[in-house]
């Protein structure tokens, strides 16, 4: 469903247009925010659900999650604007858990089943009750009937059936889930368990029914912005053309000025300094021997799939800033009287900016899927704008970190311009399951030497849950990006680019 243009993804770019919509313009936000599922919903009959009621109910909760705050217990009587006096403060920040399922939403998909469908042939052979090991398969009218008692999910006779007539049910957020985070409540509707969960937004992505969904800032960042204060903006590699054909960078980051930052940086400034310092690791610690093998660190779902799920691994986790913190440093260093928001593909990237080492680099996080809400609310046309910005902060090493491989391939690079005599083992992982068995390799010795990148979404970042276009697109989209910049490689950074 990605990159599709389907009723889910129309149904939550209205809530961020209409939340926008109420942060540049409300003068009363309790009535605002009551009035909004009214607004939207104003007709007798529902557009998507089996009646108004439920989808109104829908509608009220992921304003809440819209507005940064979490959802209301379902056996209290609870308004939909209760809490927005205390989110409604700029300084307001993310609280977990990040991803939240809307239970109204839910349709509590069967978790593992399988089924028999009308392909069904009633075939002689009968080999799906041959082959079953329980004895769960009979025959019915002529057709076979699956005893869910009985059936142990062993997938035999879907295997063996010649008409392919048995489906395999899997809860699509449980299918996209890596880490299997996703379990069910005592109604059979998806729950997320927050010890497992690395927030990189999967789930969100892969629910038909749009029942997941993710915190935001855009409130709290709008406010930010129309109270006067220095709002300067950061904006992920994989920005390029997430925002329509032919919005170039420079038009970009026009819009974004019309929004009202006071500037706008790449990140990609601050992936290549990371590449500096992490070619340097490796050839100090990891090519000597002195460590096993270097983990990268720039995604922080592939780092919580490691600190959860793999502690013995922590100590090879790079200790370098991530992109996002790195160049919000600069920024602050260059502006001490500005605010930093990051702008990017990643929802995981909301709870790394509340770490304690980094609340104070980084200001506010939103998702290119919810500056297009801000867009919107502005009435702002990116393809109408005349580009009078340029943008020309990085390089291609850089700028390559938006797509999976990037970043190893960027260091490796680095390697081989600054470090000739040094041999270097690259390996990356796409997807928090491939992500799990690289892991089990590099824990087992497998992995030995390597510089292992992970990253938590298949593709790499420009397949992150808060995207606008399909990832075949955006990926060949950045890496033109890429390939046409002029300085392929950084030259220096400044020391201390630690943690």
């Amino acid at each position: 469903m990605r990159g599709i243009d389907t009723q889910v993804r129309k149904a939550r770019r209205r809530i961020f247009k209409e939340v926008a919509n109420i942060a540049y313009h409300s003068t009363n936000l309790v009535d605002d925010m009551e009035a909004l599922p009214y607004k939207l919903v104003n007709t007798d009959e529902s557009e998507y659900w089996e009646s108004i009621y439920r989808e109104r109910a829908v509608v009220r909760e992921r304003t809440r999650l819209a507005m940064g705050m979490s959802l209301r217990p379902e056996n209290a009587p609870v308004h939909v604007s209760q809490g927005v006096e205390e989110s409604a403060i700029s300084e307001k920040y993310y609280e977990p858990p990040l991803m939240q399922v809307i239970p109204s939403a839910c349709n509590a998909c069967p978790e593992n089943r399988y089924e028999v469908t009308n392909l069904c042939m009633g075939c002689l052979a009968h080999p799906c009750r041959e082959v079953c090991p329980r004895g769960a398969i009979s025959m019915k009218n002529g057709k076979s009937v699956i005893d869910q008692e009985k059936c142990i999910k062993c997938g035999k006779c879907k295997n063996i059936c010649p008409y392919d007539a048995i489906s395999h049910q899997v809860r699509p957020c449980h299918g996209a889930c890596g880490v299997g985070a996703i379990e069910s409540d005592k109604h059979g509707r998806a729950s997320i368990n927050p010890d497992k969960c690395v927030s990189c937004g999967m789930c969100m992505v892969s629910c038909p029914f749009g029942a997941i969904a993710d915190k935001s800032q855009i409130f709290q960042l709008i406010r930010a912005i129309l109270s006067g204060r220095k709002i300067i903006a950061q904006v992920a590699p994989s920005f390029v053309g997430q925002f329509g054909p032919g919005v170039t960078p420079e038009i970009f980051k026009t819009a974004l000025k019309q929004l009202g930052f006071a500037d706008v940086y790449e990140t990609a400034i601050g992936a290549d300094m990371g590449c500096i310092a992490e070619a340097k690791h490796y050839v100090e610690h990891v090519a000597t021997g002195e460590q096993a093998f270097s983990l990268t660190s720039c995604c922080p779902s592939w780092s919580m799939l490691a600190k959860k799920f793999f502690p013995e691994t922590i100590s090879s986790i790079s200790n370098e800033l991530t992109p996002m913190v790195a160049t919000a440093r600069k920024i602050k260093e260059e502006h001490p009287d500005a605010e930093v928001v990051f702008i990017g593909p990643c929802a995981a990237k909301k709870l790394e900016a509340m770490r304690r080492t980094v609340r104070s680099d980084v200001d506010f996080v939103i998702t290119f899927e919810e500056l297009a809400g801000m867009f919107e609310a502005k009435d702002i046309h990116l393809e109408e704008i005349e580009p009078a910005e340029v943008v020309a902060d990085a390089t291609a090493a850089g700028r390559g970190y938006g797509v999976a491989g990037g970043v190893a391939s960027a260091i490796e690079d680095v390697i081989h311009a600054y470090y000739p005599d040094v041999e270097v083992h690259i390996e990356h992982a796409e997807g928090l399951a491939d992500c799990k068995k690289m892991l089990m390799l590099a824990k087992a010795g497998k992995k030995n030497g390597c510089l292992i990148e992970g990253m938590g979404c298949p593709g790499g970042c420009v397949a992150g849950a808060g995207t606008n276009i399909a990832i075949d697109k955006a990926t060949k989209e950045l890496l033109a990006f890429k390939n046409n910049t002029e300085q392929k490689l950084p030259e220096n950074v400044p020391e201390g680019n630690t943690v």
